[in-house]
């Protein structure tokens, strides 16, 4: 008996394997002559990429998918997932091809629609919208396009829970829904999860992790810096994370200034985390370079109202912001935060108040978002209002989203899921009655160099003998300048 050829031996092996049959390759490109079916595959033309059937499970009963992956990378390489919510169950039926007009659809021979791609009726009837081919590009980008060049979709667009570099998410709603990475059921499950991130339907300063419709997790709020940089020593470059306007729409992205560095996601996991990956070739895994929450303590509003996340501890806890105590010391002993804390001395709403400066904060949510205010018109907004229990101040020098060169930020009410830094955050500045349970000096601008010597000289004893950090605070109706001589417990 002969010998049975090459190509046959690999489908064969292919088949019985079924996580991602490869057994015959389009190139780069699907053409509306020739539909995609199982087997069939593109790869883009570096090789980064290939998109195809796949089946995520390794045992019991399989569904199938139409997906994008790094080609050479063995496990945990799915970037994209079209028909999430329709699996196939006989790969061998179904095809991915273009439809009469520009779309392009995956169904089976039954005749059911399981996915198709979604272009506006008006581009659709268009005449730039016959013919054409869809491609996968080097990026992992798999684009429709005319046969004018012109494209028609894009799976840029559509994310399911990767990010990848040069790829936007939307941040903003002016003219289209918000984007957000949707988590996958489980390692074995493409289908919508419980975790998405994205920004904040009312506030794109801020992003989100949601559990449900529930925030799960805030991040910082941003300075509105178009350009930010961190340097990564495990890959030896720059991860630059952007946020740029495009047809009055706000988008942030993130990429390397060498993209084949290294291979770089984020990724919204299954398990409720944010994380930034990278592949590690030598140990042939995935590394974590960050993760979010990655603390019970950072999960939002865990500490409740006016508590705070303490990340400057060897152990990450919740505490008390300054002027305040927890509403039940005996839950709060118990590590159940979250009825959160009280006042020790109630506000009263005249020159009695003072701002209490705490440094290196993640600011609360619930924030106002006043535009185009100097500091003492910040302040002045916070201080003519009673409600008003904290600001915000930032001067940005650098060029910004919007043209607004200032941010201040209000809070009216509780602070809620507010955290503390080791080197990094901002200033907050909250309102506290004066009487609680500090000592000030009041120093106006004008004061005297010896009144300056004398109240150094008092500084120094107060800190070497406590050994505690000192913070400075103001008094906004008078613009009289505190020095608080004791730290608040």
């Amino acid at each position: 008996m002969d010998p049975l050829p090459i190509q046959t031996i690999i489908c064969f092996v292919c088949w019985s394997f079924w996580l991602f049959p490869v057994c015959a390759s389009f190139g780069s490109r699907l053409l509306p002559d020739k539909p995609l079916s199982a087997g069939s595959t593109i790869t883009s033309d570096d090789g980064t990429f290939t998109l195809g059937f796949f089946s995520p499970s390794s045992s019991g009963k399989k569904h199938y998918y139409i997906g994008i992956w790094y080609r050479n990378i063995p496990k945990d390489n799915v970037v994209w997932v079209a028909n999430r919510a329709m699996p196939i169950a006989d790969p061998s039926s179904a095809t991915l091809a273009f439809t009469n007009g520009s779309k392009l659809a995956l169904s089976d021979t039954n005749g059911q629609l399981l996915w198709m791609t979604n272009i506006s009726a008006a581009r659709n009837s268009s005449s730039e919208a016959t013919g054409g081919e869809a491609t996968l590009d080097n990026n992992g980008n798999f684009i429709l396009r005319s046969s004018q060049g012109i494209i028609l979709w894009q799976s840029f667009d559509y994310p399911t829970d990767t990010l990848l570099p040069g790829m936007n998410l939307r941040v903003t709603q002016n003219m289209h829904a918000l984007q957000r990475l949707i988590s996958w059921r489980s390692p074995q499950d493409p289908s919508p999860g419980s975790f998405s991130y994205g920004a904040d339907p009312d506030e794109f300063r801020q992003c989100i992790i949601w559990k449900g419709s529930t925030p799960y997790r805030r991040s910082s709020v941003s300075n509105n810096n178009l350009v930010a940089g961190q340097y990564v020593e495990s890959i030896k470059s720059t991860i630059y994370y952007t946020l740029q306007n495009i047809d009055d729409e706000v988008y942030i992205s993130f990429g390397l200034p060498v993209p084949s560095v290294s291979l770089v996601l984020i990724k919204m996991d299954y398990s409720g985390k944010i994380k930034t990956r990278v592949w590690n070739s030598t140990m042939s895994k995935w590394t974590d370079l960050g993760s979010e929450p990655n603390q019970e303590c950072n999960k939002f509003g865990y500490c409740g109202p006016f508590g705070y996340c303490d990340n400057t501890q060897a152990i990450v806890k919740c505490k008390c912001l300054d002027g305040f105590e927890p509403n039940n010391k005996q839950n709060w002993t118990a590590h159940r935060f979250s009825q959160g804390c009280h006042r020790t001395e109630a506000l009263r709403c005249d020159e009695g108040d003072v701002f209490l400066n705490l440094p290196r904060m993640k600011v609360p949510d619930q924030f106002l978002h006043i535009k185009n205010r100097s500091l003492d018109e910040c302040i002045a907004e916070c201080t003519s209002n009673c409600s008003c229990t904290a600001y915000a101040y930032t001067n940005m020098s650098t060029k910004v989203i919007n043209g607004d060169q200032t941010r201040c930020l209000l809070w009216i009410g509780d602070l809620i899921d507010t955290e503390k830094f080791n080197g990094e955050g901002e200033n907050l500045y909250i309102r506290v009655n004066e009487l609680s349970g500090t000592l000030y000096c009041f120093c106006s601008d004008s004061v005297s160099l010896l009144a300056l010597v004398d109240i150094a000289s008092i500084l120094w004893v107060q800190w070497s003998s406590s050994n505690t950090p000192l913070s400075v605070i103001y008094n906004a109706s008078t613009r009289l300048k505190l020095v608080q001589l004791k730290i608040l417990n």
